[in-house]
């Protein structure tokens, strides 16, 4: 089943340990610290993928999580980074965050973004050798990675969307112009999901359309099956509507076309271009709107095929081109952010011979708790805070 939404959980992988290590050999008796620094935990990154078409996949993988960097060991010798966890999504996909803010849209083939940063690698107790302490008997740990729930949704890239009512024949001409396979049968709602087929011109260009479930008067204040897949119709550059012609003609595309106009999103600004289909039930249907958004009325019928070459050979030269000129890849920019990034943490949490220790402004509870138990302390372990020191319930 298509799906354009899904719910994940991100959890970047824990920063490694560093080692707390003192060189011990046969013939050094008092070799000093030799304790290694952690890796880093790896990042969760989304990354576009033209190949994919929904989000489906992440219906049933609802947590990501990255691995946690491997702990610094004695002989100086670091931990491996975590390998980061990376998430694939179509291209299309908008991140959000649990409270609706945007993050990231995902506009173009190979966008990437870092959803939750993994925490850096800890130092070993050989970085905190000085003149003045000469035998340091403390490492720090490696703080937790980013953790959250975010919102992913989908709005199909499309040059081209078709509209029209339940039954109008949207997936005929979709099944008969591209390579596109729907479901077609003689009642309203058969398309229940959107669907993308492509169009293939005699030169070899390609152009991407979209079907999406027949809307009806609400829609856009949540009536019938198509409000939900208006969204999908924001990146489509061209609208072409399509109408039974052996009902009446304007009373459909007023219709439908004031339904655009209430959802918003610039829908009823795009340039439409008309198709009356089922001439073959009506072989001369009058159609009388006049609108300079309406580039060009067809009349054809997807059950004889007539008027269909026309349509499909006239249609790469309605569709506009996208606006601009094409960049290179170095020029694109990986994705769109609207959130700052967080702060760095100013604070660290060091592990020591007797239990854990904790330099610069203090977190709060919640926060210190939970870097705690990532770095493995058990209830009645010692943490000290400054010239104050309690044990962990």
């Amino acid at each position: 089943m298509f799906s354009d939404r899904a719910r994940i959980h991100v959890q970047a992988g824990k920063g490694g340990d560093g080692g707390l290590s003192f060189r011990r050999e046969k013939f050094v008796p008092k070799g000093g610290p030799d304790g290694g620094d952690g890796g880093n935990g790896g990042d969760v990154v989304l990354l576009a993928d033209p190949s994919l078409r929904d989000l489906s996949s992440l219906q049933r993988r609802k947590w990501i999580k990255a691995e946690r960097g491997g702990n610094g060991r004695g002989a100086r010798k670091h931990g491996a980074d975590g390998d980061d966890a990376e998430l694939r999504v179509p291209v299309g996909t908008q991140v959000f965050t649990d409270g609706g803010d945007l993050i990231a849209d995902l506009a173009h083939a190979g966008a990437r973004v870092v959803l939750a940063h993994g925490g850096h690698g800890g130092r070993g107790n050989a970085r905190f050798v000085s003149s003045t302490r000469q035998v340091p008997r403390f490492a720090e740990v490696g703080p937790p990675g980013d953790e959250s729930d975010v919102e992913l949704h989908l709005k199909l890239l499309a040059d081209a969307a078709l509209v029209g009512l339940p039954n109008a024949g949207k997936s005929s001409l979709i099944s008969r112009i591209s390579n596109a396979k729907p479901k077609v049968a003689e009642y309203p709602f058969t398309t229940l999901q959107p669907i993308l087929g492509t169009v293939e011109a005699p030169d070899g260009r390609q152009m991407v359309i979209a079907d999406v479930p027949g809307l009806i008067e609400g829609a856009s204040e949540g009536v019938g099956l198509g409000h939900e897949f208006l969204a999908h119709l924001e990146r489509a550059r061209t609208l072409i509507h399509v109408i039974d012609a052996s009902q009446p003609a304007d009373e459909q595309w007023r219709t439908i076309d004031a339904e655009l106009g209430a959802y918003g999103a610039g829908l009823d600004e795009r340039p439409q271009i008309v198709v009356l289909n089922k001439i073959d039930l009506e072989p001369d249907p009058e159609f009388t709107i006049d609108d300079p958004r309406i580039t060009a009325v067809f009349r054809l019928s997807c059950a004889t095929g007539e008027g269909l070459d026309d349509f499909r050979r006239r249609l790469f030269s309605l569709v506009p081109e996208p606006e601009g000129e094409e960049r290179s890849e170095d020029e694109l920019a990986d994705y769109l952010v609207y959130r700052p990034q967080p702060k760095a943490r100013g604070w660290r949490l060091l592990r020591t011979e007797d239990g854990f220790r904790v330099l610069g402004t203090p977190p709060s509870e919640e926060d210190l708790e939970r870097a705690l138990r990532a770095a493995g302390a058990k209830d009645g372990a010692t943490v000290e805070i400054g010239d104050e020191e309690f044990e962990l319930a």
